[in-house]
């Protein structure tokens, strides 16, 4: 009994109608993961959904709907799939090999109850007409037999069909596999790098990317390590401020330049990455990063250049935060120090528009820079060793009280802002930066060659329609080996009938030429 079970259950889940399901419910599966932010791709997208939705919020946490891709029921589909389509494809193919070796299957008795048939009557001894009548079927599988002077000929074709749909199906499953070993061994980043003599980055740790997502067995010892700065960045706008281009003049390291210092020219592109080993550098984006200079009191200065996200992509108004600690010796005792951090939070225009007093920006080249910020001074989180977000200061270091706003001002390049303790803020200008995401998948070369494979057997099965022919050759006169014979022509179509009558209606012209025919 327990056999049986097993087998009944293995026999619905290796079926076509199985497999079918279970792709259907992949997609499903996977609209979660489009509307849904995940957490790793954007971990605090997923704390502000929660803290927008604080009934459903954790229902969907415990549902692993933030994590859609590695949850455990997705995988459970996803290796169910596989599996189904193995079991399925796997006796398919075995009986496909035996079709292709098999010969073409005898005649039925009575051919005019076949979907097409034609008779027709020729001259010549029945033999020989047999084996003239299979030559003339050039593209088919074919066999003559003969028996009790009746010859008869098989033949069939569109084994290519059932080819194409294998093809189809294993392409499926490899390309499953390929996406799943790129998920396992493959590994992504963004970084903002500054244009224009900014230090750049390495990619030889997670450390140095902004956000990081590795795959399973990636533990991030082993990057491939390069090193990328930029030179320049250059984009071309529209008059209603779309972009038209982005171009970045880069150099780069990898491999025997990093120990050599030898440093490579490459035009990076949208659309158009850097490829280094199986390791592929995008540029995805851009913004401007502005540089502020505090001096202090004692004359002491400290400047600081700090990327700005963008908050309008079509004017690229941007916001962040920056931090300054005091120099060395400005305030020897190290609470008195931490009391006189300078945080700055604020906007950035390109190009400014001022609506009174509240800045905004009208195009997003660097026509007209100017910035909105607040000063606050007192302890930034700098020491604590807490993680904290990149474009804004850390709210609960402003609720206690720890870090107080002191000033606010809009500023232009070269324009300053005093303190009541006579530290100045400078607003020194902006350079450009742009968002770089390096990835490595090494799957991806295959992914691509089983779509492409997928997409060739599905022509081959749409295009090819399988198609079988028998041919009874009947002398008029039993027992004489020549004269006059009666052939007689069945059609069958095995899968669909489009296209079939106006191609039988041509092999009756091939076969029978121009004598007598009674369709």
């Amino acid at each position: 009994m327990l056999i049986a079970k097993i087998r009944n259950t293995w026999r619905a889940l290796t079926s076509m109608g199985t497999a079918l399901v279970l792709l259907v419910l992949l997609a499903l599966a996977a609209i979660p993961g489009a509307l849904l932010p995940q957490r790793n791709l954007n971990a605090a997208k997923v704390e502000e959904y929660q803290a927008l939705h604080p009934v459903l919020g954790p229902w969907l946490n415990r549902a692993q709907a933030f994590d859609v891709f590695s949850s455990f029921w997705f995988t459970a589909i996803y290796v169910l799939l596989c599996v189904s389509l193995i079991g399925c494809l796997t006796p398919r193919t075995v009986e496909h090999l035996r079709n292709l070796r098999a010969v073409p299957v005898a005649a039925p008795r009575n051919l005019s109850r076949l979907p097409k048939h034609a008779e027709g009557e020729l001259t010549g001894d029945a033999t020989q007409l047999g084996n003239e009548l299979s030559d003339r079927l050039r593209g088919w599988r074919r066999t003559v037999r003969a028996q009790g002077g009746v010859v008869e000929v098989s033949a069939e074709k569109g084994y290519l069909r059932e080819f194409g749909n294998l093809v189809f199906h294993f392409a499926l499953l490899g390309l499953l596999a390929s996406v799943a070993i790129g998920r396992l061994f493959g590994y992504e980043g963004n970084v903002m790098v500054i244009a224009d003599g900014g230090p750049g980055f390495c990619s030889a740790s997670p450390a140095a990317f902004d956000s990081f997502r590795a795959g399973a067995t990636v533990d991030g010892t082993r990057l491939h390590p390069m090193c990328i700065r930029v030179n320049d960045f250059t984009a071309n706008y529209l008059d209603s401020g779309l972009a038209t281009s982005f171009t970045a003049h880069i150099d780069y390291q990898s491999g025997e330049d990093l120990a050599a210092d030898h440093w490579r020219p490459y035009l990076l592109e949208v659309n158009h990455p850097l490829r280094i080993e199986g390791v592929r550098a995008y540029l995805q984006g851009h913004g401007y990063a502005p540089t502020f200079t505090v001096i202090f009191p004692d004359g002491q200065t400290r400047s600081q250049t700090v990327q700005f996200r963008p908050d309008n992509p079509l004017t690229l108004l941007s916001s962040g935060a920056v931090r300054i600690d005091p120099p060395a010796g400005v305030y020897p005792d190290a609470d008195e120090r931490r009391k006189h951090q300078i945080g700055i939070q604020g906007l950035f225009a390109p190009t400014e528009q001022l609506d009174d007093q509240l800045l905004s920006s009208s195009f997003p080249a660097l026509n007209d820079p100017a910035v909105a910020i607040d000063v606050y001074r007192g302890d930034t989180g700098l020491d604590t060793g807490r993680p904290q977000g990149l474009f804004t200061l850390d709210s609960r270091l402003i609720h206690q009280g720890r870090l107080a706003k002191v000033a606010r001002s809009n500023l232009k390049p070269g324009e300053q802002i005093r303190l009541d303790d006579g530290t100045r803020v400078r607003f020194d200008g902006a350079v450009p930066f742009i968002n770089v995401q390096v990835s490595h998948d090494p799957a991806a070369l295959w992914v691509l060659v089983f779509a492409m494979t997928m997409m060739a057997g599905l022509v081959v099965s749409l295009a090819v329609r399988r198609r079988r022919v028998w041919i009874r050759i009947t002398p008029v006169e039993p027992g004489q080996s020549s004269g006059t014979v009666n052939v007689e022509l069945g059609g069958l179509a095995r899968t669909d009938n489009s296209g079939w009558g106006d191609e039988f209606e041509r092999l009756i012209k091939r076969l029978l030429g121009k004598e007598e025919q009674r369709p």
